[in-house]
């Protein structure tokens, strides 16, 4: 009796504790990481210059943190003129897009609805002649509900992008603070590392540098796990839209499947609204065309990328995908990427008997 109640207490409170350790990394994630996020990304911006900055210094007998600030600042230069360039062009777009959607209904949705409607009243009109008067009434109404509704969701979608423009400067300043300390970080990248790293005791030291062996070799992984699943949805694309007939296939193509790398929208957030627009302009062939080429790219996405990724954890498919989809709710894309690789550390710190948690 005493034995099973011991039992009991110890499962209980093995329960608690790691519910209590969910709980710490959950508000970790969330909350802290949000306010030490632009150290965490200079630190790994350092990091990844690092090695360059040592070549270069051997090769040219300059110091490194001279060279280390000249990489930092060649690289934020590169990536800022790409980012703007690409910011510029999109926000164009979209605003573009969003100013024509209730010229889009006035010439195409509202003349395919009362097309629609002469058709389906002249069926009404030859077998119930009362039900004409009521059936025009109502559908008029639903025009100019849709008509509203159309204008509605343009300057709902105006809102939006406000929105994000008057987050901007919380934004800038956070990238601002992360340039600035990439700076600091990759000038003294070593001392600061060893001074971080002499906090820790003899084992726990020996703890994280094999966490950071394993995960910095993990996120390479990743990274060219979903470059083959954009390659192989780009090559889809590619065949897909030529065989359509739709001009520009290949930039077209390059672009959906880099946008297909984002949770929730993914190829849909493209493809989807092209089918119907397609379809509201009479072009049925290739509306057809397109929808089947979406069908056909989330089936084989769905069936690739658990496989794809989960092999190169070292992870069942399942088991990624199931830590891909709870990642992906709560933390949305840093989850995606995250949890798979937070469960694969496990199963490797696992496996080399620095913590037991699977049997």
């Amino acid at each position: 009796m005493e034995s099973q109640y011991t039992r009991k207490k110890s499962f209980i409170v093995n329960v608690v504790y790691i519910m209590l350790i969910a709980l710490l990394v959950y508000i970790s994630l969330k909350y802290v990481f949000n306010l030490i996020s632009p150290f965490l990304f200079a630190f790994g911006i350092a990091y990844l210059l690092k090695t360059p900055a040592k070549k270069l210094s051997a090769l040219t007998r300059i110091p490194v943190r001279w060279i280390s600030i000249a990489l930092v600042t060649l690289f934020y230069c590169t990536i800022g003129l790409l980012l703007v360039l690409l910011g510029v062009k999109l926000i164009a777009t979209a605003t573009d897009l969003v100013m024509q959607l209730p010229v889009l209904y006035k010439q195409q949705l509202e003349p395919f609805l009362l097309n629609g409607l002469h058709g389906l009243e002249k069926v009404v009109s030859d077998r119930a002649p009362v039900l004409v008067e009521k059936f025009n009434t109502d559908f008029d109404q639903l025009v100019n509900s849709l008509g509203s509704n159309v204008t509605n969701m343009s300057l709902s979608l105006i809102g939006a992008i406000s929105n994000i423009a008057s987050s901007l400067p919380a934004f800038f300043i956070k990238t601002l603070i992360m340039v600035i300390s990439t700076f600091f970080i990759a000038a003294d990248y070593d001392i600061l590392s060893a001074f971080i790293l002499k906090q820790f005791p003899v084992k726990g030291q020996k703890i994280i540098v094999s966490i950071k062996r394993y995960v910095i070799g993990t996120l390479f992984v990743v990274i060219r796990s979903y470059a083959l699943i954009v390659t192989i949805t780009f090559l889809e694309l590619f065949a897909g839209l030529s065989i359509i007939g739709i001009n520009n296939a290949v930039l077209i193509a390059m672009m959906v499947a880099v946008f297909d790398i984002l949770p929730v929208l993914g190829t849909g957030g493209i493809m989807i609204p092209w089918t119907l627009i397609s379809c509201l302009q009479g072009n049925y062939q290739v509306a057809v065309g397109l929808f089947i080429l979406y069908l056909f790219i989330t089936i084989v996405r769905n069936i690739i990328e658990p496989k794809i990724v989960g092999s190169q954890l070292g992870l069942h498919p399942i088991a990624t995908l199931l830590c891909m989809f709870i990642g992906a709710n709560l933390f949305g894309i840093i989850g995606l990427f995250g949890f798979p690789i937070t469960l694969s550390l496990l199963r490797h710190l696992n496996d080399t008997g620095t913590i037991k948690i699977f049997k």
